[in-house]
């Protein structure tokens, strides 16, 4: 005769919770890549909010003084233990290092490819730029081609991709940089890679200067998507005013990246703040969340002009748990000024 034992461990509350926390997350992400089909901002908004849970987003969102107060009280509360100077300069060194592993660890499946880029920003299409300058005499790679775009911080391709397919019969020419040498290389060994139409490499914009495989004005579309928020704050305008030197005039800045309050801030724990709203994530890839005063500060200083900045408060709602959430994202076009006399 056998005995058989049955044990049973009942869960801790916490492991209940965090599960809890962590579907949550799941779905917010899963509602980020929907995003990528989704219609140009600000066309559907929540006039009544019994029909919150008729969609699953709803665009430029009120928020209520309470809900400000609330958001308010969590930043206060996640930055009030700052990393000391140590670390901080710990995670600036070895920047690199953490995003060579979180795409060594993520490869080509974390994010999905942008194709809602070209809804939101129509200039990607264009193909008679304005202000050409007769630079075809020098030669690089992209010399010939009478367009081109040049992305900051492409990671594996998903904006890269998606611009080389739409833009396949025009003579548009895409660089892509990226900081980490993993990212590169995985763009680089895409089945779609065309050295004749694209080319990526490893760049650091934070350095104190820049220096690229193509002149200064030569470039007609400077794309920054989630990128400028890793840098260091203090870094931001330098990187900002040499970028704008390998525009040509009336060339554009299409940016888009984390606005403050944005529910990924919101849940930041304490001792994880690097700075005034600058986090580092677990991985230790770190992020900063902007206002629309602190970017168009940035970018006239450059000598830009404000075309575009837009704060897009948005509600993702989960239908199936009647649950929602909030987020905010900053999205900017900025024009390099055609010459010094232009307001």
């Amino acid at each position: 005769m056998f005995l058989c034992r049955f044990f049973f461990r009942f869960p801790k509350i916490e492991d209940i919770i965090s599960a809890r926390i962590s579907s949550i997350w799941t779905h917010a992400t899963r509602m980020e890549k929907q995003e990528d089909k989704r219609p140009q901002f600000g066309n559907r908004h929540l006039k009544n909010e019994n029909q919150v849970f008729d969609f699953n987003a709803w665009d430029d969102v009120e928020w209520t003084e309470e809900k400000l107060k609330e958001a308010e009280e969590k930043v206060r509360n996640n930055s009030s233990q700052p990393l000391d100077e140590n670390l901080r300069n710990e995670y600036e060194q070895k920047a690199g290092e953490y995003w060579d592993k979180f795409y060594e660890s993520h490869t080509n499946r974390f994010f999905k490819d942008r194709h809602w880029l070209f809804t939101e920003f129509p200039e990607l299409r264009s193909s008679s730029p304005g202000n050409l300058t007769n630079d075809k005499a020098q030669l690089y790679p992209g010399s010939e081609s009478d367009f081109r775009i040049f992305e900051v911080g492409c990671g594996v391709g998903n904006t890269v991709f998606p611009l080389l397919d739409s833009l396949k019969n025009t003579s548009t020419f895409v660089y892509a940089c990226d900081f980490s040498d993993v990212a590169v290389n995985l763009v680089k060994e895409h089945k779609e890679y065309d050295q004749e139409r694209c080319l990526a490499f490893q760049a650091d914009i934070s350095a104190s200067e820049l220096n690229f495989p193509f002149p200064k004005r030569s470039l007609d579309v400077i794309l920054m998507i989630f990128v400028l928020s890793a840098l260091e704050p203090v870094k931001m305008q330098n990187c900002i005013n040499q970028l704008s030197s390998y525009l040509k005039p009336g060339g554009r800045i299409l940016f888009r990246d984390y606005g403050r309050f944005d529910m990924a801030q919101l849940r930041f724990k304490k001792n994880r703040c690097l700075g005034e709203n600058f986090y580092v994530r677990g991985d230790g890839t770190r992020v900063y969340f902007f206002t629309q005063d602190e970017l168009r500060s940035l970018f006239t200083k450059a000598g830009f002009v404000e075309e575009q900045n837009i704060e897009d408060k948005r509600l993702l709602v989960n239908r199936g748990r009647q649950l929602t959430m909030y987020r905010v994202w900053m999205q900017c076009k900025y024009r390099k000024k055609t010459d010094e006399t232009e307001e």
